[in-house]
């Protein structure tokens, strides 16, 4: 990396359906622009990099979660959101949503990432708390710590947390 180019560094810290899109969209784009991108993931975002995801969304505590239905835009009242089932048919909403409208699955967005050499770095100590092994991650992430993110972090010119 030269020192006239830019870098951004993310860490994920989420793992749920709407909160895996913003970190795979960021870090894809930059990376179609030519930066480098590093992605930290870690405690509930390691799970994204699982071979095999079982994404949910939740509309618990999320009043700004509004569905367009029925020609308007309707929320969920969290009191709704304990009924077994509801986070379910939640997840399932906003797939078809997507899927209606042409976006990206995060398998899809995964995949651009690695093709695009992001560098995917995996938290060791979350790996070893959950009890997890690179067996049972995608093909591409590195371990590393939060020393490794540190390193890169103070290198990068764009730094979020998400």
């Amino acid at each position: 990396m030269s020192a006239e180019q830019k870098s951004m560094s993310i860490i994920v810290t989420k793992g749920a359906l709407d909160w895996a899109y913003p970190p795979f969209i960021l870090a894809t784009t930059a990376a179609a622009m030519g930066l480098p991108v590093t992605m930290f993931f870690t405690f509930y975002g390691l799970p994204l990099l699982l071979k095999d995801l079982k994404l949910q969304l939740t509309a618990a505590g999320n009043p700004a979660m509004k569905m367009p239905m029925m020609g308007a835009h309707m929320g969920l009242p969290n009191l709704l959101t304990v009924i077994p089932g509801v986070d379910a048919a939640c997840t399932k909403m906003m797939k078809n949503l997507m899927s209606k409208k042409g976006v990206a699955s995060i398998e899809e967005l995964r995949e651009l990432a690695v093709e695009a050499e992001v560098r995917l770095i995996a938290c060791q100590m979350t790996m070893d708390l959950f009890e997890y092994t690179l067996d049972d991650m995608i093909d591409g992430p590195e371990l590393g710590g939060a020393a490794t993110y540190i390193e890169c972090a103070t290198q990068a010119d764009i730094n979020l947390f998400i």
